[in-house]
């Protein structure tokens, strides 16, 4: 278990302690796009090993054919090298849509990790009070996608702003 997965299943965990109605609805769309990320994960690497196999059996077909082919109409002429061919494009095409899919759903899932931290910090104000001192304003600094523009620490430890 990765450190990626092993957050989301302590933002999950720590979700359950809030007692909002919105709780639910973003822990069950963070289950659904983890699931969802898994199956096109596995669908990825059911296409390597597809176009694996379709380069090994063009690569077969390639050395062992028995006249050996001079150019790539007569090579292509087989009926095994075009099923090789046919495979290998389509394995390849698909690979391609799927990485695709997985970046959409990886984002999406990051957005929804997101949203979770800002539950549980809205959850843990609300039981502890808001955080004071250094440690809050780098907190939100991390919070806020690291945008240390906004509001950071000098090297004296003094509150720094941006200038307008």
């Amino acid at each position: 278990m990765g450190d990626y997965h092993r957050e989301t299943v302590f933002l999950k965990e720590s979700l359950l302690y809030d007692r909002s109605t919105e709780r639910d609805d973003l822990v069950a769309r963070v289950t659904r796009l983890q699931r969802d990320e898994r199956c096109v994960r596995r669908a990825v690497w059911l296409m390597i090993f597809l176009v694996a196999m379709a380069l090994a059996g063009l690569c077969y077909s390639a050395i062992f054919l028995a006249d050996y082919p001079f150019t790539v109409s007569r090579f292509l002429a087989p009926l095994t090298v075009k099923i090789f061919a046919a495979l290998s494009v389509a394995s390849l095409i698909c690979l391609l849509a799927f990485v695709g899919l997985w970046m959409v759903y990886r984002r999406e899932l990051d957005q929804q990790r997101q949203q979770c931290r800002r539950s549980i910090t809205n959850l843990l104000e609300s039981q502890l009070g808001p955080a004071s001192g250094v440690r809050a304003r780098k907190a939100r600094i991390a919070v806020n996608g690291n945008k240390v523009s906004a509001v950071g620490l000098d090297d004296r430890g003094a509150t720094r702003r941006p200038p307008l």
